[in-house]
């Protein structure tokens, strides 16, 4: 009887496929995707990353606590915490930092830009610090050039020619500007702050 009912309540918990908590973590290497699966009735939980499961764990009984995890160089908690209504909420906290404080730090090394290339998309990458660029989470071989107020890194998507330009903006406050250009024509800066930082 006891396992007719907990097999019952797996099988509902599967039905949803819907992840309890999906984050888009910004890395040096391309935008990875965590999802959180939480079953509040069997204590079953589930962690991918990028589609592919990490962590499965059934019939935990303490339904509330941490989630550690690490991915590459990257350390990851998911932080599970009741509220009123026998509910529970999810925060990610990305090498000891709170997602949204993890995110804006992101977006002060990272320049990240999304376009197509004939039929296909791409996301480009540039670690400011490093200088390493990276097109759909491989990285590329660049060549580096000054130029007249800056510098141009080469490479290519594909068998398209691009360049990514640094010059300063003029601001203190903004540093360096740098700018996307593919096959000559520019384009749009990807905000990893607005495309990304809602919990």
């Amino acid at each position: 009887m006891t396992n007719s009912l907990l097999r019952s309540l797996q099988a509902l918990e599967s039905l949803g496929n819907q992840p309890t908590a999906r984050w888009e973590v910004p890395l040096s290497d391309s935008v990875h995707v965590i999802e959180f699966e939480h079953g509040t009735a069997t204590g079953r939980r589930t962690v991918k990353i990028d589609g592919k499961v990490l962590i499965h764990r059934e019939w935990m009984f303490r339904l509330v606590g941490d989630e550690v995890f690490q991915f590459g160089e990257t350390k990851f908690l998911i932080r599970v915490d009741p509220i009123p209504g026998l509910r529970y909420s999810y925060t990610l906290w990305v090498n000891g930092k709170s997602f949204k404080n993890f995110i804006q730090s992101q977006s002060k090394i990272l320049e990240t830009w999304s376009t197509h290339v004939g039929q296909n998309e791409y996301r480009i990458i540039l670690d400011k610090n490093t200088q390493i660029v990276w097109v759909n989470g491989e990285q590329v071989e660049v060549e580096s050039e000054f130029i007249d107020g800056g510098a141009e890194i080469l490479f290519a998507i594909g068998e398209v020619p691009a360049i990514i330009r640094s010059c300063s903006s003029g601001q203190k406050d903004v540093g360096i500007k740098y700018s996307l250009f593919v096959n000559d024509v520019e384009i749009t800066e990807q905000n990893l702050e607005g495309a990304l930082a809602d919990e």
